[in-house]
């Protein structure tokens, strides 16, 4: 699907500041693919600058962060810091008058999260956040669109696998720092739990079980290896999901993402990455209805309105893209599964 661009008279202009996870490069990539301009990269390490050059070579590299902060042509800074600095990048965005647009998870503290609803109302800027399992997944967006027609009923439970590949070796220090990276269950389950509000329309909803484990990584003790979870949504839907570091050698992809959505017509299974040992190509979309069943091939249908959203709400103060409620309920809940996970032996 063709997606509209930013018109030349709204010409939008961004920086990145905080280069510590790889998402700020689809976060990044978005962005220009929406028609936006990168105007500053910033980050205290040179060699992550050097890098992020190398592939966006529109952007200048800033003296400090000051110097982004203070340009008033930038309207949003993307980051992708260290998850525990979020919130505090976030405010400081926020607080020189510009919209914030970090990666996931949001924040990992329930004292950021008020710290965050705080700084938006006193600001009356944006904190986006980039749940790229749903919002860089083409069969993903295209199974809400179907949801929102009514393709299988009212949607009664989610079921979300996020397995991933840990590539110890080539994590940085603060990955396996507890304080630093949220827990399991905060970081990567992000994803599912803003997936699982998404898909059920919900606007709330309550963690009745989660669990974590470090299984088979004693020399990184604070490191969760496991995490899964169990919601109901305030309209009655319930959700589970799972994430894990166990991603054998042997797949082809990072993971095996797989999600489930379960209606009182029909059911959706979504087999984001690929198609194991059948097609290596990802973004496939299993649809059973009254008529029958039906696969549909995602990739290249519908592309990624998400970026293209937010530039426009940033605009004109819409929130089309994700509502600001949204954001808060996925980060909130994450961060109250992660408090209250049961640790497995």
């Amino acid at each position: 699907m063709e997606q509209l661009k930013v018109g030349e008279k709204d010409r939008f202009v961004f920086a990145a500041a905080g280069l510590e996870h790889g998402h700020i490069n689809g976060m990044v990539g978005g962005l220009l693919e929406a028609g936006a301009c990168c105007k500053w990269v910033w980050d205290p390490d040179p060699v992550k600058v050097k890098a992020f050059l190398e592939k966006f070579s529109q952007a200048k590299a800033a003296r400090c962060l000051a110097e982004v902060l203070e340009d008033n042509e930038v309207r949003m800074v993307a980051a992708a810091a260290i998850p525990a600095d979020r919130c505090a990048l976030g405010v400081r965005v926020m607080e020189s008058g510009k919209d914030y647009f970090t990666a996931k998870t949001p924040l990992t503290t329930l004292a950021q999260l008020e710290q965050a609803k705080a700084a938006c109302v006193r600001t009356r800027r944006r904190y986006f956040c980039y749940f790229s399992e749903r919002l860089r997944s083409e069969c993903a967006i295209y199974a809400g669109e179907l949801v929102k027609k009514g393709a299988i009923g009212r949607v009664i439970q989610v079921l979300g696998l996020g397995p991933h590949r840990l590539t110890a070796a080539s994590r940085p220090e603060w990955f396996f720092k507890k304080q630093l990276y949220g827990g399991i269950l905060c970081d990567i389950g992000s994803h599912q739990i803003e997936q699982f509000l998404y898909v059920t329309g919900a606007e709330d909803a309550k963690v009745v079980r989660s669990q974590i484990a470090n299984y088979a990584h004693p020399e990184t003790p604070e490191l969760d290896d496991f995490g899964d979870a169990m919601l109901v949504a305030d309209n009655g839907a319930s959700g589970y999901f799972r994430v894990d570091w166990f991603t054998p050698d042997g797949l082809s992809t990072w993971g095996d993402g797989r999600t489930v959505i379960l209606g009182t017509d029909g059911f959706i299974e979504l087999r984001k990455n690929l198609n194991v040992a059948t097609d290596p190509a990802g973004d496939h979309l299993f649809l059973v209805d009254k008529s029958g069943e039906h696969h549909l091939e995602a990739s290249g249908k519908v592309g990624y309105p998400f970026f293209n959203q937010m530039i426009r709400d940033s605009l004109d103060g819409t929130e089309t893209a994700m509502t600001q409620a949204h954001i808060f309920k996925a980060a909130e809940l994450c961060v109250r599964a992660q408090n209250q996970a049961v640790r497995l032996s």
